[in-house]
């Protein structure tokens, strides 16, 4: 059972499975170069304009083609972490000087970070944040995106796990046509569980869209992916079931695991669970790996040690495994 991979708990809906089969005889072919039916259905999924919209070969490579067509070696960058590592590794690739502001709760320490924004620079933003569980309310969001904005500056709001936040509707994907330093990622792998097919989609200025969209790399995401995509982004159904299991089986995990002596759940947002332990987090993995239970070691990310883990929500039938393995374990 993998713990570590924070994909939404009910799996790939059927009917993307249905159209994988059904269309694989397409392989034969090549994909649409501008994944403009994919673009239809999100202008229809976002209410956004398709000028605004863009889709690339899963979130990792909009995250790197941003970085290279709008960082250089001058750009300052400021990142909160913990946080995910790409936006420092792809900022780094382009020379940038990187700057981070510690904080394991974004909100509390909110104006010293505004106080931090760099001039003519980027903030890169994970909202909500991974692998902590916070989330920022819109409003303080855009508090940083309006401050940069007087500064210059980009703000880069990463929401791939924004759909699986229950009973919240925090996304600023909307005020990309009020704000031009706005920039929004988003990724059908998390929310619908995709990671195999690999795309994702950003919704930004119609100017940073153009710019984007030529130096892509041509064909970069597959018909196969495409079609998934184009299924997916028709079923909102499985996104209601997934976060009913989600706050169901949060509020689970966390009473039991904090139950737990040595373990201590961080409050999540969220379908993750950052959990601080006494024990070693590399041993932890291992013991609980030899009862076939993966989790994530959180002792690379900038930021946190080696007595953070972080796991997934899963099915109850899993998540009653992995509290019996952790009990196992005391």
């Amino acid at each position: 059972m993998d713990f570590s991979s924070n994909i939404c708990p009910i799996g790939t809906p059927l009917s993307v499975k249905k159209t994988l089969k059904k269309n694989i005889d397409n392989i034969k072919n090549y994909p649409d170069f501008n994944s403009s039916a994919v673009i239809s259905n999100l202008k229809k999924y976002t209410q956004i304009e398709k000028s605004n919209l863009l889709v690339g070969n899963g979130a990792i490579e909009i995250i790197y083609n941003f970085c290279f067509a709008f960082l250089s070696k001058k750009t300052k960058i400021l990142i909160p972490i913990p946080t995910f590592q790409e936006y420092e590794a792809a900022a780094k690739l382009n020379d940038c000087g990187v700057s981070y502001f510690k904080t394991m709760n974004l909100s509390k320490n909110l104006n010293s970070f505004i106080l931090k924004i760099p001039k003519n620079g980027c903030v890169f933003i994970c909202n909500p944040n991974n692998p902590t569980g916070k989330l920022l309310s819109k409003n303080k969001l855009l508090e940083i995106v309006k401050k940069a904005k007087k500064l210059s500056t980009l703000v880069f709001v990463d929401e791939c796990f924004i759909e699986m936040v229950p009973e919240s509707n925090q996304s600023i994907i909307s005020y990309v046509k009020h704000y031009d330093n706005l920039f929004v990622l988003r990724s059908l792998t998390k929310s619908f569980a995709l990671p195999g097919i690999r795309i994702g989609y950003a919704v930004a200025s119609n100017q940073m869209v153009k710019i984007l969209e030529k130096i892509k790399i041509p064909w970069s995401v597959n018909s196969l992916a495409q079609d998934a995509a184009n299924t997916a982004l028709k079923n909102k159904s499985h996104l209601v079931k997934s976060n009913l299991i989600i706050k169901k089986e949060l509020h689970y995990l966390v009473n039991k695991i904090n139950k737990l002596d040595g373990f201590h759940c961080n409050d999540s947002s969220t379908n993750f669970i950052l959990i601080k332990i006494k024990k070693d987090s590399t041993n932890l993995q291992k013991k609980l790996f030899k009862q076939n239970i993966l989790i994530r070691d959180c002792k690379n990310f900038r930021g946190l040690d080696n007595h953070y883990i972080r796991i997934a929500v899963k099915s109850h039938k899993d998540n009653l495994k992995l509290v019996k393995a952790l009990e196992s374990l005391e």
